[in-house]
């Protein structure tokens, strides 16, 4: 499985760094960090090339085609957004590779084979216009009051990547709109004022981009004008170029209009800003607040423990949800009404307001629990009866706007989408009826049910709780054969995230049911079967935004303990042991995993190490990598060099080492990440003679993959070579 090959380039010398900056570490693979120059494309072909001809058999390319069929199944969820009277959903399939933007009627929804209205055929439009275009999302203007949605701003990038071109198009005519709005391919925000004006944050130019490349000012763009009209306008709103990137939003909810502006300073820290007579006003509380406006109300979410008040303070935990009245917030009171308050084991993921009430998803020991609040009532709380144990279910309203006089309890629906690692994911929707109505409220109803993609009954979930080095406990889910044998033997894959507040749930995935759990192998005398784990560690969210900031920047090696803590904990239990463990992330899992190849190997089998950040110390220098300073810290500074080195994979290989066998996998089209740290780590190991698999696509974006047969490839890629190196397959 090695694959190895000399450095294709002289070392080059590191840069010199700034009076006062820390000191940058020798590195020979700079030139790596030219993307698409023609020596690093070629290093790239050369051992992509390497890597297909190891990977590819017949069987692998079998396997890669059952997985493409999940992918690419009709029988899937065609989940659905409701704009009007319409209900609107992008789709992939093995017809419409690049997908079709399209839209039905909810009489048409609920039948077996709806009748779809297709608006936007992209793989069309790629061959009418000689270019690679992948969807990227649209946003609708608000229409008059008595009309339908019709006129959108679609968004298409070039390559899958975060930049993209925006195009105004109208869903009546099925077309764009000739003359109409166009921006050219960037990290653009933009949102509608009215029918002919935008509020535009893009790149005009030097200065008008962050530091971490997203917009740093919003202007105004009126129909007709071209951007160089948009470039020499004078900013509604800007930000320092250090700050991660400020914008202006329109919220045109009738009755509640009003322009709200951003200054993101990091990725946890902002500033929110109402435009009152002419100047922007600041919603004053905390940086690291989470603000939410809606209709009347302010919705705040601390992250950390907040005390306001004047001569009687009141502190709130991280995670609380407070409700106010805006214009009495504004007007100095703080007399905040406490609507949510987190435990040792529950916290708060997310929340959506219907026409009269306010669903909170929460997570309890990281299963689902939904409640629904009543402001009319005192913000009255009742549990909906939806979640079963070990299972993730999210609800959200369906329109809160709906006027229809003919639906009962129009605005108050709900959409619930319920999943777990063996139960294939349902869509219902349901009704929360006010209170005094003669409709009680009865259990949503099923409208869709995705389709079984393997035996999921031969197959058990179970939570265990491992215990990381300071004491906490780590909870993890494990998902395996029911005939488990508990002799360490068992080809098992770790997975996990541990940043950036995103929690790790159940979650249904016919993919890995067919290239993990229900492959068989031979190991050690016996066969076995595959089994899955999913590691919730600290600098997740599953606790709440205290779970998250517990592994942030000096204290990034609780995650990287927690991990470990977990693999281990499955050698104890006998579910498997080093030789059959292999761990897998992407991105932040990307660095976490690099942190398992070099700081863990003795814990490890194999390692799949996807787009991910392992140069910590240039990271801030690449993409939009200066973005996320607040996660990680800025190796810039000396002082905060000297812990981040201590999870800067690069830098922590060593000659002399065993480490596991390893796949490093990117995009070239990545703007996110960027794939120069993994081409850079890959050429680092194998200048140590450390046997490693590099595969890096041309397309795709952050995710690797613009479509399903990208997708189909690395996810079988990444599992087919931890499936050899843990079973010791050929």
């Amino acid at each position: 499985m090695s694959q190895t090959t000399d450095a294709a380039k002289p070392a080059a010398a590191p840069p010199v760094p700034e009076k006062g900056l820390a000191d940058e570490p020798f590195d020979e693979n700079l030139w790596l960090e030219d993307i698409h120059g023609d020596d690093a494309l070629a290093w790239v072909r050369e051992h992509n090339a390497r890597t297909d001809k190891a990977l590819v058999t017949p069987e692998y390319s079998a396997l890669e085609a059952s997985v493409l069929e999940v992918m690419d199944s009709t029988d899937r969820i065609a989940m659905v957004s409701k704009r009007g009277s319409w209900y609107y959903n992008f789709w992939r399939d093995e017809a419409n590779p690049r997908g079709l933007w399209r839209r039905t009627t909810w009489e048409s929804y609920l039948t077996p084979s709806p009748d779809w209205d297709v608006l936007l055929d992209v793989d069309a439009l790629c061959r009418e216009e000689g270019a690679d275009w992948f969807w990227a999302g649209s946003q609708f203007l608000r229409p008059a009051p008595g009309t339908e949605y019709r006129r959108a701003m679609v968004a298409l990038s070039p390559d899958g990547g975060d930049a993209v071109a925006y195009r105004e198009f109208d869903v009546e005519a099925r077309a764009f709109v000739p003359g109409g709005f166009e921006l050219p391919t960037a990290k653009t925000r933009l949102s509608w004022l009215d029918s002919d004006t935008l509020y535009v944050g893009t790149d005009t130019g030097p200065g008008s981009m962050t530091v971490s490349s997203y917009p740093a000012a919003a202007r105004v763009l009126r129909r007709g004008e071209s951007m160089a009209q948009l470039a020499a306008r004078e900013p509604l709103f800007s930000v320092p170029p250090d700050h991660l990137s400020g914008g202006v939003s329109h919220d045109s909810t009738p009755g509640f209009e009003r322009d709200v502006a951003y200054d993101v300073l990091d990725f946890f820290n902002s500033r929110t800003y109402l435009l009152v007579g002419g100047d922007w006003v600041h919603i004053d509380v905390p940086d690291d607040m989470n603000v939410s406006l809606h209709k009347q109300w302010l919705l705040l979410r601390p992250r950390t423990d907040w005390t306001v008040g004047g001569e009687a303070p009141a502190t709130y935990a991280a995670g609380t949800l407070l409700a106010i009245g805006l214009d009495a917030y504004l007007a100095g009171d703080r007399a905040l009404s406490t609507i949510y308050a987190p435990t040792a084991t529950q916290s708060l993921q997310s929340w959506s307001w219907t026409r009269d009430f306010l669903l909170l998803n929460l997570l309890e020991d990281v299963s689902s629990r939904i409640l629904v609040l009543d402001p009319a009532a005192g913000w009255a709380a009742s549990a909906l009866d939806a979640c079963p144990p070990l299972h993730s279910v999210d609800a959200y309203a369906v329109d809160d706007e709906d006027q229809d006089p003919d639906t009962p309890h129009a605005g108050n629906e709900y959409w619930l989408v319920a999943t777990g690692f063996l139960t294939p994911t349902a869509l219902l929707r349901g009704t929360i009826p006010a209170a005094g109505t003669a409709t009680p409220a009865g259990p949503a109803a099923a409208v869709r049910q995705a389709p079984s993609f393997f035996k999921e009954a031969d197959y058990r979930v179970e939570q265990h709780f491992a215990v990381s080095d300071d004491g906490t406990r780590i909870p993890y889910f494990q998902v395996g054969p029911k005939d488990l044998r508990l002799d360490g033997g068992n080809p098992t894959l770790l997975g996990g995230y541990g940043g950036f507040e995103v929690s790790r749930t159940p979650a249904y995935s016919g993919a890995v049911g067919r290239t993990w759990l229900q492959r068989r192998a031979m190991v050690g005398g016996a066969e076995r079967g595959g089994v899955y784990v999913v590691a919730n560690i600290r600098g997740g969210g599953e606790y709440g935004p205290s779970w998250h900031t517990a592994a942030l920047q000096e204290n990034r090696h609780k995650a990287y303990e927690d991990f470990a803590a977990v693999a281990r904990d499955l050698s104890a239990r006998g579910v498997a042991s080093p030789a059959h463990l292999g761990c897998a992330g992407g991105s932040n899992g990307g660095l976490l995993v690099g942190n398992m190849l070099t700081q863990y190997p003795e814990l490890f089998g194999a390692v799949s190490c996807g787009v991910p950040l392992l140069d910590m110390r240039r990271y801030t220098k690449l993409s939009a990598g200066a973005s996320w300073i607040a996660e990680y810290g800025d190796p810039d500074v000396p002082e905060q060099w000297a812990f981040i080195k201590t999870f800067s994979p690069y830098h922590l290989l060593r000659a002399g080492v065993t480490y596991p066998a390893t796949f490093i996998w990117t995009a070239t089209s990545d703007d996110r990440v960027g794939p120069v740290q993994a081409r850079k780590m890959a050429a680092r190991m194998e200048s140590l003679g450390i046997p490693v698999w590099f595969h890096e696509a041309l397309e795709g974006g952050h995710a690797g993959a613009g479509n399903n047969a990208q997708a189909a490839r690395l996810h079988t890629a990444s599992h087919e070579f931890l499936w050899r190196a843990l079973t010791g397959a050929a």
